[in-house]
């Protein structure tokens, strides 16, 4: 699409990119049957089937809520859905496998033939990961990494699905115990490296793969906002980044508002300073107000239209 304002020469938008992102990231992130664009930012909206989770806002009551929400998110943009069914907000108390399993399986089931965009399981289990692959999962979201469960790994790549990867510091009954790093950023990025590695020695392809630097997951405020000032750095382990910021609290610690349900403004000035710094992929709760904060901040770092 030719830029809008005429006169100076059009940037040269690789280039541009390149300011961000070195030329040999892909442009491509590969599920286990589909193939998702990053060369715009990508809006993956939230969606738990939990009692608990932080945001009350996001949590399904029932298998037709949950469906009808990700048709709604689907209604307004939304390019993948991330349905979780064990909350991982700190402190949260661990499930077992049986009912989570119960919780997400039969809304994958319900959704099959309706949902046109593909659905990621935010799961550190490998059998949960497996059935919900098996019922028409396209990606795993696992919060560890591949380090909670040492089969994750090995099941991802039997079952051909893509995996985001991401960091944190224990689980998340446990995490925000010890915020304390010596050097947080070089912490985050080994991590991830390590888990990168993981995968690829499992046999998944580097295509299948993206990184997230687990904000809000073993940090403190500073912690959280380092990681955002440095987001760019992060293309430097050569995979695609998902920025996962919405309505967290180090948002309320910014602005003042200690219920999730007013972090909005805050989450979209997050999405904004992801698109310009590189990030492809953002982990959402509002779809169409991010998705448009996103195209908007694409637009200006590139100067044209999406």
């Amino acid at each position: 699409m030719a830029p809008e304002r005429q006169g100076a020469a059009a940037p040269d938008v690789s280039q541009r990119r390149g300011e961000y992102a070195p030329s040999g990231l892909p442009d491509f992130l590969e599920g286990r049957s589909c193939r998702l664009d990053l060369r715009r930012p990508l809006i993956m909206g939230i969606l738990n089937v939990t009692p608990d989770s932080f945001f009350a806002g996001s949590r399904a009551a029932s298998v037709e809520d949950a469906c009808a929400r990700a048709l709604c998110m689907q209604e307004e943009g939304a390019d993948l859905v991330d349905l979780g069914g064990e909350s991982t907000r700190p402190g949260a108390p661990l499930i077992g496998e049986q009912e989570e399993l119960d919780r997400v399986l039969p809304v994958i089931e319900a959704l099959a033939g309706k949902l046109h965009i593909p659905i990621s399981v935010d799961t550190n289990k490998s059998t949960v990961a497996r059935a919900a692959i098996g019922a028409g999962a396209e990606f795993i979201n696992d919060i560890s990494g591949f380090d909670f469960d040492p089969d994750m790994a090995r099941t991802v790549v039997q079952c051909g699905a893509g995996a985001f990867l991401m960091h944190t510091r224990g689980r998340p009954e446990q995490m925000q115990a010890d915020t304390r790093y010596r050097d947080l950023f070089a912490e985050v990025c080994s991590y991830l490296q390590k888990a990168l590695a993981r995968a690829e020695a499992a046999g998944i392809p580097r295509s299948r793969l993206a990184v997230d630097p687990g904000i809000g997951f073993g940090k403190d405020l500073g912690g959280n906002l380092e990681i955002l000032n440095r987001l760019h750095e992060l293309h430097a382990l050569g995979a695609p980044v998902l920025l996962g910021t919405s309505r967290k609290a180090f948002i309320g610690r910014i602005t003042g508002q200690s219920d999730p349900a007013e972090r909005l403004n805050g989450t979209l000035a997050t999405v904004a300073l992801g698109v310009a710094s590189g990030v492809q992929i953002f982990r959402v709760h509002d779809v169409r107000p991010a998705r448009e904060a996103a195209l908007t901040a694409w637009a200006v770092v590139h100067r044209q239209l999406p």
